[in-house]
Order: C-alpha cells, then sequence, then structure tokens
C-alpha cells in the first residue's frame, strides 16, 4: 500500500513540474535580459536617443507578449520556440543598429 502511495505522489510531482519545464524558455529569458542592459547601457552612454529607445523597449516588450501567448497552454513547441528566437534576433539586430549609428543624441 506505502508503495502505491509512493508512486502515485512521484508520479503526480512529475506531471506537474513537467508542465513547468515544458513551457520555460530560461535561454530567452537570460537573453531578454541582455538585451535590456544593452538598452540602458545605451541610454546613460548617450548612444541611443529618446525615440530610438522608445521603439526598443516596445519591441522588448511584443517579445514578452509573444513569449507569454507560447507558455499559455503550458508547453512552448518548436515552432514557438523557433518564433520567439527570430523575434529576439530581429530585436537584437535593431539595439545593434541604432547604438552604432552616428546621430545626434538629445
Amino acid at each position: 500500500m506505502k508503495n502505491i502511495l509512493k508512486k502515485t505522489a512521484i508520479i503526480t510531482l512529475m506531471s506537474l513540474f513537467s508542465g513547468q519545464l515544458l513551457a520555460g524558455t530560461p535561454v530567452l529569458n537570460e537573453r531578454q535580459d541582455n538585451q535590456e542592459t544593452r538598452i540602458k547601457q545605451g541610454v546613460k552612454s548617450g548612444e541611443l536617443t529618446k525615440k530610438e529607445t522608445r521603439k526598443l523597449v516596445k519591441g522588448q516588450a511584443k517579445l514578452q507578449k509573444m513569449e507569454n501567448r507560447a507558455k499559455a497552454d503550458g508547453i512552448v513547441t518548436k515552432k514557438e520556440r523557433a518564433k520567439l528566437q527570430h523575434k529576439a534576433n530581429k530585436e537584437s539586430a535593431k539595439i545593434y543598429k541604432n547604438k552604432h549609428d552616428r546621430q545626434n543624441r538629445q
């Protein structure tokens, strides 16, 4: 009887945590943190204008919204991960482009 209860408890815990593990996107979360740091550094150094900063922050918010939608059902599929990765790549390129253009900063 104890053996059956232990197995049931283990299976229940595994099923609870497996959904969270499958829906996790730790690589994307770390990447978003890095991109936000790059934006803050660009503002601090004067490499980004207010308008550029506003657009970049809006792009990061859109990426977060996409991630939240992908996680809503508890599983982030390969296709969803690919879309998220593509969006993160585009946002990263925008950050680089805006930080390295030769505009007057205000």
